[in-house]
């Protein structure tokens, strides 16, 4: 078990604290300068001034107290982590052999050993016939199997991936996919992987950890991150879609800007007649053609098709608020939509997840609304 808790990189302030079990894909997602590498970093060893507590399998990495001084702090060579880079970080000047073999350099193996387990993790790869080829003979995705094979040369405690697959094109990306998945069980080490991309964090990830301004907001599955966001926040840099206000009043929820309002569970969390945002996910949204008690009448601004998937946006009638609603195009055409149909759509009460505007530990609580 990999056990994070950062809570000062000077001079920038940090709160994060993460858990990663063996065999676990952990996946830290945020807006650039959020600190995701600055993470992975402390992790490994790379930045000196942490304060926090780092340990993996029961040893301690890093450990101060509160005021920063340094109880322990292990050496990067003995926290022994693969880390596998966005560019490669290939040697130029060796083979794809050499430099998977690199690492062992100083570990009394002969050559002729280093270079055998060398071979190996580039079999593992499926890239053993290309041992011998320098980098620039190699492709994107061929050069990052070199860096993987690399990364696991030592057979590290942990793994940690820096947005290992964003500059590789699509088809080779998901060949990587497929490799990190078998490694995880094979390994069965802790895995953090840093992405941009929600939808790899959503494919790889067993829980996804957001990270604002230096601030760990919410750690949670993928599935109850994006149908249960912690608070506003979180519901905006995981791109939810359909994400509105109201006043939520002891079970009833009023709608910003439209004349309806929903029964909603209330869980006594939230004081009552307080500013609310809240989300529905698709399974809460069905349309008709037909009014019934409780739908509202929407207008069909714009639609476009993801193969058999079609995506809408309606407006809801008398309304600026627009809903994306997403169905197959075999019921679009079954409903005889088109952009200006007047629709109506129901929208199911307990589904809705309702949530703080800002969260107590948001970085911008103090900022006051423009």
């Amino acid at each position: 078990m990999l056990k994070v808790k950062i809570t000062q990189i000077n001079p920038s302030p940090l709160q994060i604290s993460l858990e990663c079990a063996p065999g676990e894909l952990h996946a830290l997602v945020g807006p650039s300068g959020s600190g995701k590498t600055t993470v992975l970093r402390s992790i490994a060893g790379l930045n000196k001034t942490v304060s926090g507590k780092i340990e993996c399998n029961g040893e301690v990495w890093l450990e101060s107290d509160h005021l920063g001084t340094i109880i322990k702090q292990l050496s990067p060579a003995e926290r022994s982590c693969g880390f596998l880079f966005q560019q490669y970080a290939l040697f130029p000047h060796l083979s794809a052999i050499d430099n998977v073999a690199i690492p062992l350099q100083n570990s009394g193996l002969s050559k002729s050993e280093r270079k055998g387990i060398g071979m190996n993790l580039l079999d593992r790869m499926g890239i053993a016939s290309l041992s011998g080829r320098m980098p620039h003979q190699l492709s994107g995705g061929q050069q990052q199997r070199v860096a993987l094979a690399r990364a696991l040369a030592r057979k590290p405690k942990a793994l940690l991936l820096d947005e290992p697959f964003s500059a590789i094109d699509a088809p080779t990306r998901q060949g990587l996919y497929k490799t990190l998945a078998e490694l995880r069980t094979d390994l069965n080490i802790p895995m953090i992987l840093v992405t941009h991309d929600l939808r790899e964090a959503d494919l790889l990830a067993d829980r996804i950890t957001v990270i604002d301004q230096g601030i760990s907001l919410q750690t949670a599955a993928p599935q109850t991150l994006f149908q249960k966001p912690r608070n506003s926040r979180v519901a905006e840099l995981v791109g939810i879609s359909n994400m509105f206000h109201g006043v939520f009043d002891s079970g009833n929820l009023s709608w910003d800007g439209c004349n309806k309002n929903f029964m909603v569970a209330d869980k006594g969390k939230i004081p009552p007649k307080v500013r609310v945002a809240w989300v529905i996910p698709q399974s809460g949204l069905s349309v008709h053609n037909n009014a019934s008690i409780g739908s509202v009448s929407v207008i069909a601004e714009k639609m476009s098709s993801l193969g058999q998937i079609a995506v809408i946006q309606l407006r809801i009638q008398d309304s600026e608020n627009m809903i994306e609603w997403e169905a197959s195009s075999a019921e679009v055409r079954g409903l005889g939509m088109v952009v200006g149909s007047q629709m109506h759509l129901e929208l199911d009460g307990n589904q809705i997840h309702i949530m703080p505007l800002r969260p107590i530990n948001d970085p911008r609580r103090f900022i006051e609304h423009q």
